[in-house]
């Protein structure tokens, strides 16, 4: 896959660093501009990053970093006049951590500035990251083809974004579009669910809630990028105008199966007791508001409570049809995180 240049939305978070290292490591693309509104991350696993940020001797650094809001115009922000690819990941998405209008005034016009850009830059594709939220919560199997139910302002925000994508890809039979919908998505910068659940296992405060079989659809970070230019050469292939993917390693995994990895992987002791959810749940109502009242930072909420023992089995249905090949086992990729990013288990 050859591409002269590519624009990457939302390019200095956990999931844009890493895409961006993976097509300048696996593929030819000339140029990376990173589109965000924070400077690249200074975390160890970045780093990498910034000796492509140098100029070469034949020319300007691969990699660059554009300072922009998607929450307004980007007419006057520094984007190249013309690209061959834009990767959409800007996104107001942490849950708890913002009023459900927050999502909707972010995601949405988010999604109609970049694909404004997309149409002054002459962009023929885009890759949009949505998510699986737009599902909604169920003990059954959902797939491509199930009726999106959404429960959440986020998951809300989302179904639209992906509407205002599908439009810009409908305006011109030429373009193309891409929609992946992610579940969790862990890895080295995640500092989210995934991460959160091993540092308590580290520190031995995690307890089940009757819910080890619980199905949680997650993928590992580096997974994903090698899910993204697979989706890129097969739509290249197949000529389709538009594929809608899920995106989960397969099947999708248990609660139990991301703690059983984690324990191996770092010698942690396995949990063995379950506390009625009920109870959990009543209980971290007074700690966050302790917490709330003193100014402190706690990941004990109410609402994650909940989202723990909330499945989400979303089945990968069209990237399994599509013979996609995953690279990672949870055991592999828990390994693989902890390489670079040990200080995320201590």
């Amino acid at each position: 896959m050859s591409l002269r240049t590519c624009v990457i939305f939302g390019g200095t978070g956990c999931i844009g660093t890493h895409v961006a290292k993976h097509l300048l490591e696996q593929t030819q693309v000339e140029r990376i501009y990173l589109a965000d509104i924070r400077p690249l991350r200074k975390e160890a696993y970045a780093h990498p990053l910034l000796r492509y940020m140098e100029p070469t001797d034949n020319g300007p650094a691969r990699l660059q970093y554009v300072h922009c809001d998607v929450r307004l115009p980007l007419e006057t922000a520094e984007l190249p006049q013309q690209t061959d690819l834009i990767v959409n990941l800007a996104a107001v998405h942490r849950e708890p951590g913002h009023e459900p209008h927050e999502y909707y005034q972010t995601n949405l016009p988010g999604a109609e500035h970049v694909c404004a850009y997309a149409t002054r830059a002459g962009c023929r594709q885009i890759i949009f990251t949505s998510s699986i939220s737009p599902y909604g919560s169920s003990y059954s199997a959902r797939d491509e083809d199930s009726l999106p139910i959404p429960e959440t302002a986020y998951g809300g925000s989302k179904l639209v974004a992906e509407k205002i994508h599908i439009a810009w890809q409908q305006a011109q039979p030429d373009r193309r579009l891409i929609v992946l919908r992610p579940g969790v998505v862990f890895g080295p910068g995640e500092h989210a669910n995934v991460a959160r659940l091993a540092r308590s296992l580290a520190r031995g405060y995690f307890v089940y809630m009757g819910n080890r079989e619980t199905r949680k659809a997650g993928v590992y970070v580096k997974e994903l990028c090698h899910v993204l230019q697979f989706a890129l050469e097969y739509q290249e292939k197949s000529g389709e105008e538009i594929l809608l993917w899920n995106v989960s390693m397969d099947p999708p995994p248990q609660l139990e199966d991301f703690v059983k990895a984690i324990c191996a992987t770092n010698g942690f002791r396995k949990p063995k007791f379950s506390v009625p959810r009920g109870l959990l749940v009543a209980a971290s109502y007074p700690v966050a508001g302790i917490a709330q009242l003193f100014g402190m930072q706690t990941s004990v909420n109410p609402v994650r409570m909940r989202k723990l023992s909330q499945p989400t089995h979303i089945e990968p249905q069209r990237l399994r049809e599509a013979g996609y090949c995953f690279r990672y086992t949870m055991e592999q990729a828990i390994a693989d995180w902890k390489t670079d990013a040990p200080e995320d288990f201590s």
